[in-house]
């Protein structure tokens, strides 16, 4: 059995299900830390970009690796995560991760070159890819069935909290450091302090992690059966039949089917045509550029004349416009459907970014003495805002729900897997290749963006099927 696959598991005795809520939540939120984690580490180089470059000197090109680099220890992290989960246990594998987080801040804040850095990047991306696996694995394992769909929107609402706080951390260190990135603190310059303040959570997620106990599922395929009947009595409550329950997960796993990667072929151009729209999905969400905005937007403002502490605070409130938008996604996509939010948020993204294109195609002067027009400006403020917006309403909850509704369950781990793959992919090419398109025409950038938003449109309308309201195991 791979994690990365979550076979559903039928309802056992509802009666005492709700059992010691407060106790799952805890130990929800304490796992869902990791996804706090995911969002702070991947996001929180956007305020040192301008400091790194800086420091060493570097250029647009070799920018860009640094910061995509982290997407590039994700894809290993990710893969590595759900065989290592299945062998020593989840809990173990949430401390690895939390290591990870913790060692990669250090030397991050501590670099001797730039290569130095994308290394201890590298590492903290793996990190990420962890935690992309493991906690939503664990929250589903352990929620109680009348429970699991809010519980595991815990996982999501971390990461756009873990988004939102690195920002605003980084604009406070700026701001302490005299609205300058390479200002200094206590012998350290402000860039340093951004990258190094991940320390503190990681070691948070390390202790939460050894005071949660270990999955369900992981013990009784570990034949640990009187830890399973203990840990089901805690989130199920003392009346659960706890026999019942085991006899069931021990059914399940005994039938689970271990998908292959031909399992995926007999299309018509190789790959089932579900597994294209899977892929099709993932990569758009990354081509309209949503990353720049989380991975570059504090240089991306200064291009165009703001200083490093306004970027900063720009940032910011554009990362807490994503957590609104993700709560709005969460209301709406069971009451409205996940193919019309889709469409919504395609529009609106085609829109916003087109308007982006166009005020900065304004912008006058050359190397630090660049600035926009009034009105230029201020369109510009607005629509990188409204994208934010319309994204995370949309494709930033649509697709991840998508991809694991639509797949038939015979092929669901592995085409959930390809799909996930394509996504990290696109989003290393967007992230690698912005510093130097920027540089060469930043204007033509958003508008390339705002074409990909709109041939998401048509795609969504052609390819995606509605799958609200439809059973997992009806999915074909």
């Amino acid at each position: 059995m791979s994690v990365t696959q979550q076979p559903a598991e039928p309802a056992a005795a509802e009666a005492g299900s709700s059992g010691r809520l407060g106790f799952v939540v805890f130990i929800t939120a304490a796992a869902a830390l990791g996804g706090f984690l995911f969002g702070y580490d991947s996001s929180v180089i956007n305020g040192a970009v301008s400091g790194i470059q800086d420091r060493f000197g570097v250029g647009d090109g070799v920018t860009g690796l640094i910061v995509s680099s982290a997407l590039l220890g994700s894809a290993v992290g990710a893969a590595m995560a759900g065989r290592f989960a299945d062998r020593y246990g989840r809990i173990k594998v949430m401390k690895a991760g939390a290591l990870l987080f913790a060692v990669s801040a250090v030397g991050s804040m501590l670099p001797f070159s730039a290569w130095d850095l994308a290394f201890w990047r590298v590492l903290g991306g793996a990190a990420i890819g962890i935690a992309s696996v493991i906690a939503p694995t664990y929250i589903a394992e352990v929620a109680p069935t009348r429970y699991r769909g809010r519980l595991a929107s815990f996982q999501q609402a971390a990461i756009v909290l873990g988004i939102a706080i690195s920002q605003l951390v980084n604009w406070v260190l700026a701001d302490t450091a005299g609205g300058d990135t390479r200002g200094h603190l206590l012998g350290l310059e402000a860039w340093q302090w951004m990258l190094g303040v991940c320390v503190v959570p990681a070691a948070v997620y390390f202790v939460l992690s050894s005071t949660i106990p270990e999955s369900p599922r992981y013990l009784i395929s570990a034949g640990r059966l009187d830890e399973a009947r203990t840990v089901l009595a805690e989130v199920e409550g003392k009346d659960a039949d706890t026999d019942a329950r085991i006899a069931e997960i021990q059914g399940l796993i005994a039938s689970d089917h271990r998908p292959r990667f031909r399992d995926l072929l007999g299309g018509r151009f190789g790959l089932l045509p579900v597994v294209w729209v899977g892929i099709g999905l993932s990569v758009f969400q990354q081509l309209v550029g949503i990353n720049v905005i989380f991975y570059y937007s504090s240089i991306l403002w200064q291009s165009v004349g703001i200083d490093q502490g306004n970027s900063l605070l720009i940032s910011f409130i554009g990362s807490v416009i994503n957590i609104l938008g993700t709560v709005v996604a969460i209301l709406l996509v069971d009451r409205i459907g996940r193919k019309p939010l889709a469409l919504i948020g395609s529009a609106g993204m085609a829109a916003a970014l087109a308007a982006c294109g166009w005020a900065f195609s304004s912008a006058t002067g050359s190397g630090g003495d660049v600035s926009l027009p009034d009105l230029q400006g201020t369109v510009a403020l607005v629509a990188a805002n409204a994208f934010v917006l319309f994204f995370a309403m949309s494709w930033g909850v649509v697709v991840w729900v998508m991809l694991g509704e639509m797949f038939p369950n015979r092929i669901r781990a592995a085409a959930l897997s390809v799909a996930a793959s394509a996504q990290w992919i696109a989003n290393w090419a967007i992230t690698v290749s912005f510093p130097s398109l920027s540089r060469w025409n930043l204007s033509a950038t958003y508008l390339a963006y705002a074409g990909f938003a709109a041939l998401s449109i048509l795609f969504v309308a052609r390819f995606m099927k509605e799958t609200k309201g439809v059973r997992l195991e009806d999915m074909g």
